[in-house]
């Protein structure tokens, strides 16, 4: 197997999977690469490691949780793979830059008060009709 098409499998996997703890080794063992080479090659390709990649990963899902659903913070920490509230906070506001709560406060704020300029139905050929 070519090594872009090892390191798209690994990425592919890693999105599959980003809730469960697969660890560098497992990666590596199934798309038939050392884990030294896997973590160059991924991060060539990538910018970041395949660590790196999976939290990026569970941050944008719990972000998105956070804005668009009511489940509970512990809920989502759990949902997207982590095991403990604490780490996953700490994560969150070093990842995010503020803590869950404040993100989930902030997110509600904007959602309740963005709205699609009429213009824009238009430019695009939506429908214009209002719905409550």
């Amino acid at each position: 197997m070519e090594y872009t098409k090892q390191i798209q499998i690994a990425r592919q996997i890693l999105e599959c999977e980003y809730t469960t703890s697969i660890t560098v080794e497992q990666l590596s063992h199934r798309v038939a690469l050392s884990p030294f080479h896997l973590i160059r090659r991924f991060y060539r390709a990538y910018r970041q490691t395949p660590h790196q990649y999976v939290i990026q990963l569970r941050m944008n899902k719990a972000k998105e949780l956070l804005i668009n659903s009511d489940l509970s913070i512990t809920a989502i920490c759990l949902h997207v793979g982590y095991e403990s509230l604490g780490s996953f906070s700490t994560l969150f506001c070093k990842t995010v830059g503020i803590p869950p709560t404040d993100y989930r406060l902030c997110g509600q704020k904007i959602r309740k008060s963005s709205y699609i300029p009429l213009c824009h139905y238009h430019l695009h050929g939506l429908n214009s009709t209002l719905n409550p």
